[in-house]
């Protein structure tokens, strides 16, 4: 169970990039990874290929986030602005909702 949805503020707590914040551009739950924007940018070397008829893309290095594990990034809570595991809440009309564990605000 993913407790991270596109478009959440997440914090990365280890790796290279420990301790920056950024927003979450995709999640992939099948693989358990995040791509988070600004946070884990990677260079790859690019080749020139054809695009059809003469023109090409021109060669070089392009830089992009790369995903990152989803237990090496924390929820930041919108209300209490820390980096907080979140707790699941099922009210009696069967709907559920994120909890902050730190302040008890809804998150969601």
């Amino acid at each position: 169970m993913v407790n991270i949805k596109k478009g959440d503020t997440v914090e990365v707590i280890s790796g290279d990039d420990k301790g920056e914040r950024g927003q979450v551009a995709r999640v992939m739950p099948k693989a358990q990874r995040v791509v988070v924007q600004g946070v884990n940018i990677v260079k790859k070397a690019h080749r020139p290929r054809p695009t059809g008829g003469r023109t090409q893309t021109p060669p070089g290095m392009i830089e992009f986030e790369a995903p990152i594990h989803l237990s090496n990034v924390m929820l930041v809570c919108p209300h209490c602005d820390q980096p907080t595991r979140v707790k699941r809440v099922r009210y009696e009309s069967g709907e559920m909702s994120r909890v902050c564990r730190n302040c008890g605000e809804v998150i969601d």
